[in-house]
């Protein structure tokens, strides 16, 4: 899943897509590394990031998911957490809706789930992008993740949606310290049984620079080794700002577990 962020303030690449002509022409290079989905968004949602109305949202995001969302191209997904973004994002081309804010109360975004038939990422974050690293605290991170799944699973089924088109995403860096993160790492197989695919989402995070020091921009070698763990744990897919070094890594890793080949 290639990241095309459409924002000022995203931590890595804030701007350098904003514009919808750049914005499209990163979608196309992130196709032509490999992407098998576009996953495109307004808002940032960083640490600390402050709420985007949804009128601007549309404004970012709409001009690049038409740009994207063509026969022949991968899938599209829309990163948001308002309903109505979502809504008109599906009706634009987008088939997922990859919601962040899967913590919320109100069933309004589960209703534009079942009533587009997209497939919907529901992510688990404590707290909102503003204030979800202020402290998280948890009693035990895995267990309270996974019965949040089960949670929204249970709600997401009583409103129409099929658990099938589901897909679960920890929320690695989503009200989580790094010591909760290296957790939810660790277990997760704890999450791959479940019947639902899972989708993980390292890449260029803080949590890796505080472990390793590295720069925002200096992190694909950690973020790679998340990336070939997780995949040895079943999870299927995976968020990036850097497509090429990732499929690259998955596809050694696929040709090292298959066995022999016939490469001379």
């Amino acid at each position: 899943m290639g990241i095309v962020n459409v924002t000022p303030d995203s931590f890595s690449d804030g701007g350098d897509f904003l514009d919808p002509d750049r914005a499209i022409a990163h979608g196309q290079r992130l196709i032509a590394e490999g992407a098998d989905i576009l996953d495109i968004g307004g808002e940032s949602t960083r640490p600390g990031a402050q709420p985007v109305d949804a009128s601007e949202e549309l404004r970012r995001v709409l001009p690049v998911i038409r740009g994207l969302a063509r026969p022949g191209n991968p899938p599209v997904s829309i990163d948001t957490r308002h309903p109505e973004v979502a809504a008109a994002a599906v009706n634009a081309g987008a088939s997922i809706i990859n919601d962040i804010q899967a913590n919320r109360s109100d069933a309004s975004m589960w209703h534009v789930v079942r009533d587009t038939d997209a497939g919907y990422a529901c992510m688990h974050m404590q707290g909102d992008p503003a204030s979800m690293q202020d402290a998280p605290r948890y009693a035990n991170v895995t267990a309270e993740v996974l019965a949040f799944f089960r949670d929204r699973l249970e709600q997401l089924a009583g409103v129409g949606v099929d658990p099938s088109r589901v897909i679960l995403d920890p929320g690695i860096g989503f009200g989580k310290t790094p010591a909760h993160n290296l957790e939810l790492l660790r277990n997760l197989r704890d999450f791959t049984r479940l019947p639902q695919a899972v989708l993980l989402g390292v890449s260029r995070k803080s949590f890796l620079g505080k472990i390793t020091g590295a720069g925002t921009l200096d992190r694909l070698p950690a973020g790679l080794a998340c990336t070939i763990w997780a995949a040895q744990q079943g999870v299927q897919l995976f968020r990036t700002h850097d497509v090429a070094s990732t499929r690259q890594a998955l596809l050694m890793l696929g040709a090292i577990q298959d066995g022999p080949t016939d490469i001379q």
